[in-house]
């Protein structure tokens, strides 16, 4: 547990469809990257969930400007940087379609030089959909076994935390089989629950977000918990999360551009903010750098 009544903020700065739109100005490039992550961390957040974006914009999964991106982070701020699992999707230009990254190309992102602080790792399939991050089309998004099963393999034996995204509860029950084949111990103190709403099939309603915090906790009774949600809906969930005592919130670009009163926001920094003002009236405050760094057991 968090010493004290805090919440670590997680931002997600930018994903890797989101654009610049009424207002909100998504930081695309590292340096950009690098000095939005400096202006959340002065505002409360202990950590940044990046995408990497290619010269033009456009997402990509290149190691290199993932590094460069760390570098920039760090070059102004000590703020946990945490790396994206969904890399460089694409659409067919023939088709129009998305075209989801390879499981080796999302696995090379666990040996950056320099290392991020913190994986993630979406804990089942998903039919992704999402317009206020850039994703109009319900499209098939493949989480395999064999990529989560390494992933959670090389996170740990790194000594790092791994957020799972919990799409929904059932893949808590796939986590569980895992823990119980002997892949990690159900028991440790940082398992991380990300749960939401908003994301393709998973509706962004109370009942649904409090059955999968509730088994979460169930078979992992140590973890880590967190909410987020997507467009409008972001900073309902987020009040939820707030009103039960999670560990984490996780605002930003990359799911909505809306603060609470559905006005867009024009930074990151505005929506952290706003967090920490809706945490304010349950007597949360944000926990530091250091905080969080010693709850993630990193």
């Amino acid at each position: 547990m968090l010493d004290g009544n805090k919440v670590i903020v997680t931002v997600a700065l930018n994903g890797g469809m989101q654009q610049d739109r009424d207002g909100a100005v998504i930081p695309k490039q590292p340096a950009e990257i690098g000095a939005a992550a400096a202006r959340c961390y002065e505002a409360g957040a202990a950590m940044v969930h990046v995408h990497a974006r290619d010269p033009s914009g456009k997402n990509s999964g290149d190691r290199e400007i993932y590094a460069e991106i760390i570098r920039q982070i760090r070059a102004r701020s000590p703020i946990l940087i945490q790396t994206t699992n969904g890399i460089g999707v694409r659409r067919d230009p023939a088709t129009g379609q998305f075209i989801w990254p390879t499981d080796s190309e999302r696995l090379g992102l666990l040996n950056l030089e320099p290392r991020q602080d913190l994986f993630g790792i979406a804990a089942g399939s998903a039919d992704f959909y999402n317009p206020e991050g850039g994703y109009p089309e319900e499209t098939p998004y493949v989480n395999s076994p064999a990529l989560l099963k390494k992933t959670i393999k090389a996170v740990y034996e790194m000594d790092s935390a791994l957020e799972y995204e919990v799409v929904e509860a059932s893949s808590l029950h796939r986590l569980l089989r895992y823990a119980n084949e002997g892949l990690f111990d159900r028991h440790r103190d940082n398992v991380w629950l990300l749960h939401g709403g908003g994301f393709g099939a998973t509706p962004p309603v109370a009942r649904n977000v409090l059955f999968a915090i509730d088994e979460g906790l169930r078979l992992f009774p140590k973890a880590i918990w967190g909410v987020t949600a997507t467009g409008r809906d972001m900073f309902k969930i987020a009040t939820l999360g707030l009103s039960l005592g999670c560990d984490l919130v996780r605002v930003g670009f990359e799911d909505s551009i809306h603060l609470p009163d559905g006005s867009a926001a024009r930074d990151n920094s505005d929506m952290v903010r706003a967090a920490l003002r809706i945490a304010a009236i349950y007597g949360v405050k944000p926990a530091t750098v250091e905080e969080a760094r010693a709850r993630f057991r990193i």
